[in-house]
């Protein structure tokens, strides 16, 4: 290489260094956009199903078609991305995702509405894995990737609570369709940024040809897999379509196991997700978020339907789990990772978040916001914070360039079907619950106040029962962070396990930065 050569390739390496943390305040942006997007369509949905004309069979496809075509192409984006370019599939996506925000906006029918949600979904199944992607290659200096995953990680578990704030103010004062117009901003603003700032590192891109019959059996499988949970959660467990969902989802996934265990160029390498840290984090990721899922559901009826507060009241009192999980992430997390194995923290941190569960078995009709569910609330975003910001990390750290965005898919993978898994299996444990009580105790309630006050007791009864069993996934979710995830201190000790070179060396090996 000739010195001007050298020289010029010298310069772009320390521009792009000099911009990393740039970079990161428009993947965040970028993040918190699809964060958020997932609870505050949910506060407009009354709104839209009444301006629409949705059937009540039909609302849930709102929720539902989004979250098909996000959880079923989540792989296929975290693989485009690698072949393609991180931040040309990131800016992609969020246009893609501007544009379809803005039809759901501006949607005249329930055809219209639902369409631009399973576009949003697809677009998002592109910009998700890319934004994980590209902090993975750009943070590789033990230190700062843990405070740069330490504000990743606060977005990604806190967007969900802010969404709920936001929904509330859009929804109470403007409309439901501001709900989607919001999103346009923040994309235009982030993909704006990301195109003049982002610099990938050269020698990360996959140049295997995309592994076609990978891509239909894992879109197919996990399509199978979340419509069954979801499906579950409206017509019963027992529905033969149901469990026609989840033979198929076997089947296909099983299927998918075997192709890419015998293709040349997988769209899943098994070594990502055989070593052993990677695995512990997908497993115990996927356990956190199926409990957080189910008690944001829990806790916005609670405090809406039997405490009486409106979407914007109810948006504020998630504040305190969004002051957790920034400082969890941020103060304790990022402060810790370099200094403790990551186990030391996702550990205690879902045992933490359990604690904070455990107070709200304790909930009745009269429970005091101050004394139980504030605490509650702080406990779990503090427990919530610490556990995702290393799991986060090492889920990318150690794997080579080339596999990063489809290791990055698997993280959003394991969080997608834990949401669905979530609110259908505790949605069902709550709905049995509250059934039972008011078939043992409306007998005795002659009057209609009566009447009304078991009811209200049985929907705080099947709450209750439904988040005994989140804390127990929550203890479980700690045990396998204590015994399958072993790397050391990131800035001393390589993963153990890594396979195939996969060492955090190979990750480092990215010295020249290419346009």
């Amino acid at each position: 290489m000739s010195e001007t050569a050298k020289a010029t390739a010298s310069l772009e390496e320390r521009a792009a260094h000099s911009n990393r943390w740039k970079a990161l305040a428009f993947i965040a942006l970028a993040q918190l956009m699809v964060v958020l997007d997932a609870t505050i369509v949910n506060i407009a949905l009354p709104s839209a199903q009444t301006d629409l004309g949705i059937s009540d069979g039909n609302r849930q496809w709102v929720i539902t078609a989004y979250a098909l075509a996000f959880g079923g192409l989540l792989l296929f984006g975290g693989r485009i991305a690698d072949i393609w370019g991180r931040k040309r599939t990131f800016v992609t996506g969020l246009v893609g995702f501007a544009a379809a925000s803005a039809l759901g906006g501006a949607a005249q029918s329930e055809a219209m509405l639902l369409g631009s949600r399973a576009l949003q979904g697809a677009f998002g199944a592109l910009l998700a894995p890319a934004a994980l992607s590209l902090l993975a290659v750009m943070f590789t200096d033990a230190k700062e990737r843990a405070k740069a995953f330490g504000i990743y990680g606060a977005i990604a578990g806190g967007g969900g609570a802010v969404g709920l704030i936001l929904g509330g103010f859009l929804t109470e004062y403007l409309n439901w369709r501001w709900t989607f117009f919001v999103n346009i901003p923040f994309a235009i603003v982030a993909a704006a940024g990301a195109y003049f700032v982002i610099r990938e590192p050269a020698g990360g891109r996959n140049r295997s040809p995309l592994d076609i019959p990978g891509v239909i059996l894992s879109t197919l499988g996990l399509v199978s897999l979340v419509y069954g949970f979801t499906r579950a959660e409206s017509e019963g467990w027992s529905d033969s379509v149901t469990i026609g969902m989840f033979v198929a989802s076997a089947v296909l996934l099983a299927s998918f196991v075997f192709v890419e265990s015998r293709v040349k160029a997988p769209l899943l390498p098994l070594r990502v997700i055989t070593d052993r840290n990677r695995g512990g984090v997908y497993l115990s990721l996927g356990l956190a978020i199926i409990a957080m899922f189910g008690l944001f559901l829990f806790l916005t009826y609670y405090l809406q339907i039997v405490k009486g507060y409106s979407p914007v009241k109810t948006g504020f009192a998630f504040l305190p789990m969004i002051v957790g999980m920034i400082t969890g992430s941020t103060q304790i997390g990022a402060r810790l990772m370099t200094r403790v194995p990551a186990r030391l923290l996702m550990g205690p941190g879902f045992l933490t978040a359990a604690i904070g569960m455990l107070l709200l078995t304790q909930m009745e009709i009269g429970s005091s916001y101050a004394a139980l569910l504030l605490p509650a609330m702080l406990l779990l975003g503090l427990g919530m914070g610490t556990a995702f910001m290393p799991a986060m990390s090492l889920a990318t750290i150690g794997v080579q360039p080339r596999d990063a965005g489809v290791a990055s898919a698997m993280v959003n993978t394991s969080q997608q079907v834990g949401g669905a898994i979530g609110t259908a299996l505790l949605n069902t444990i709550a709905a049995s619950a509250t059934t039972s009580y008011i078939k043992d105790h409306i007998a005795g309630a002659a009057s209609k106040p009566q009447q009304q006050l078991v009811q209200l007791e049985g929907m705080v009864k099947g709450y209750t029962s439904a988040i005994w069993f989140a804390v127990g996934i929550l203890v479980v979710a700690s045990a396998i962070a204590f015994t399958f995830v072993n790397a050391g201190r990131p800035d001393l000790t390589p993963a153990s396990g890594s396979a195939e070179g996969d060492g955090v060396e190979d990750e480092l090996k990215v010295p020249v930065i290419a346009h």
